[in-house]
This record gives C-alpha cells, sequence and structure tokens, in this order.
C-alpha cells in the first residue's frame, strides 16, 4: 500500500492535469468499486462535476468539486489512478504493473470517467479492494475523523508525540507509529526508516523512552517525509510514481529491504524479525 509520500507524490502530480476539467460521463465496470451508490446512481451524480484541486488526507486522495463535494479515493493495494489526455503524455500512479504504460481501458479498470475535453480518468484495481465515494463536506469530515496527527502538519509537535507516547506506555514505537488513529499515513517502510535514523529499536516500549528520543523520532518522521517526497516517493511492490518510474527513495533506503544486507552506517547485518505483525528492519548496533 503507497504511504504518506507515495499518495502525496500522485495528488501533486495529478494537481498539475486535473483541476479545471468538467466531468462528461462515468463508466462504472466493478460496482463494488462505487458502493453505496449503484453505479447508475454514480454516474448520474458524477457528471457535469467540475475538479477545483486535489487534496489529501492520511493515505486517501480526494478530488475537489466546485458544488463542495468531493471524491474519495482510497488505492489500497493495487489500486491505480491513470489520467489520458487527449494529446500528450499519460499520467497516472499506484500499482506498478504495465497498465501504467498500456493503452486503456486494460481488464483491471473498475471505472472510467470521460471529461468534457474527451480526456480521461481511469481507475484500475487488480485486487478490487480499492474504492472510491462520492462525499459531501459533511461525509468527508466523517471520513477522515478517525485519523491522527498529519505527521507533516504544524500541530505535530514534540509535546504532541510525548502526548502520544504516554497515552500507550506499554506499545512499542512501531505499533504506536502504525496507528493510523493516532498518526496518520505511516507505514511499514517509513516507520522502519524513521527508527533507524533516530537510533530506536522499532520494538522498544514508549515507557522507556527519554524525552530525547522522542525528539529524535519527531525530526526522523519528519526529514524523512519530506527527503521521500522530494525524490518522489518509494518504489515498492506496489507502488510506482505517476510517469510509472520508480519513486526515486529506493536508494537511499537505510533498513527496508535489506534484510542480511550490510548497514550502510557500521556495516553489520540488517536483521528482519516479524512484529506488529509486519515484517520489521532494524540495525542492532546503531539501534538501542
Amino acid at each position: 500500500m503507497p504511504e504518506l509520500p507515495e499518495v502525496e507524490t500522485l495528488k501533486r502530480e495529478l494537481a498539475k492535469a486535473l483541476p479545471g476539467r468538467q466531468i462528461k460521463s462515468v463508466e462504472v465496470l466493478w460496482w463494488k468499486t462505487v458502493s453505496p451508490l449503484s453505479p447508475e446512481e454514480f454516474a448520474k451524480q458524477m457528471a457535469g462535476k467540475k475538479i477545483v484541486d486535489i487534496s489529501r488526507r492520511a493515505k486517501m486522495l480526494f478530488i475537489n468539486f466546485a458544488d463542495t463535494t468531493a471524491l474519495a479515493v482510497h488505492l489500497k493495494m493495487t489500486g491505480q489512478l491513470i489520467f489520458e489526455p487527449k494529446k500528450g503524455r499519460a499520467i497516472g500512479g499506484g500499482h506498478p504493473d504495465q497498465a501504467l504504460a498500456e493503452k486503456q481501458p486494460t481488464k483491471h479498470t473498475r471505472l472510467i470517467f470521460e471529461f468534457k475535453d474527451d480526456s480521461k480518468l481511469y481507475f484500475n484495481d487488480l485486487r478490487k479492494f480499492g474504492w472510491v465515494r462520492l462525499v459531501t463536506d459533511q461525509q468527508m469530515k466523517q471520513l477522515i475523523k478517525p485519523y491522527g496527527l498529519e505527521p507533516l502538519s504544524k500541530i505535530f509537535t514534540d509535546q504532541a508525540l510525548t502526548d502520544i507516547f504516554k497515552h500507550h506506555p506499554k506499545r512499542s514505537i512501531k505499533k504506536i507509529l502504525l496507528d493510523q488513529s493516532l498518526i496518520a499515513g505511516l507505514g511499514n517502510i517509513y516507520v522502519d526508516e524513521s527508527c533507524f535514523q533516530a537510533r530506536l529499536l522499532p520494538t522498544k516500549q514508549a515507557l522507556n523512552l527519554k524525552p530525547a528520543d522522542l525528539k529524535r523520532l519527531r525530526l526522523a518522521i519528519i526529514r524523512i517525509l519530506k527527503f521521500s517526497i522530494h525524490h518522489k516517493g518509494t518504489s515498492s511492490k506496489n507502488y510506482r510514481r505517476s510517469n510509472g518510474s520508480p519513486g526515486g527513495f529506493v536508494p537511499h533506503l537505510k533498513v527496508y529491504g535489506r534484510e542480511n544486507k550490510p548497514c550502510k552506517i557500521c556495516g553489520h547485518p540488517i536483521q528482519k524479525i516479524t512484529h506488529a505483525s509486519r515484517g520489521t528492519h532494524f540495525c542492532q548496533h546503531c539501534q538501542k
């Protein structure tokens, strides 16, 4: 599943192409993608809507319309959004199969949005876990209500992180950071990388952290996320950036996906265990 930097990268690139376009029609090829609306009702309500901007909350994208409604999009594991202008290069992001370079639609296309200028936006989803929902402003607020702090927001302070850890003293660092109701947008890749940069074992309990540890951890999270966004995200097996190319953060990974390889700092082998139901990577020598 793409994490915050990958969704933010896709948001920024689609924001260059979609605003100002007006939907002419929608074809629904898999009914569950737009549930709870029926395909017919979804298509009817979407017709004529004009896009004003694109936003993100946690790992969700929002295509915002002039009438204050929005299209909430969650790619889940294998979703793709591919925009195809009438002339010029298509852009898209999501699951890195050949669909990003193939002629659209493909056998995995679930939705087709046609705009009045004859450009199109495709929602592809191999495993059919992704979803698209038309929401009102109030429904959007309810949809994002369960999510915690945005780690790149101004309110993600040392005190805010300290308060979160104080409320969950027996949880490990990784379990806290993966909890979307506490901190939104972080996933396996960026939790492991942030813990490494902060020199903290992801399995360490919150009650054993000192104020200096939490300060390093917060700064590490912010730096890792910003650095990854600058490099257009990480290309895991389920994500590529909007032009179909791999995210540029891959060469900068220090622990994630590097099991048994030498640590780039000390040379000791990177270890991998299962923790918080996830593969967890760390350097026993550099992290305490």
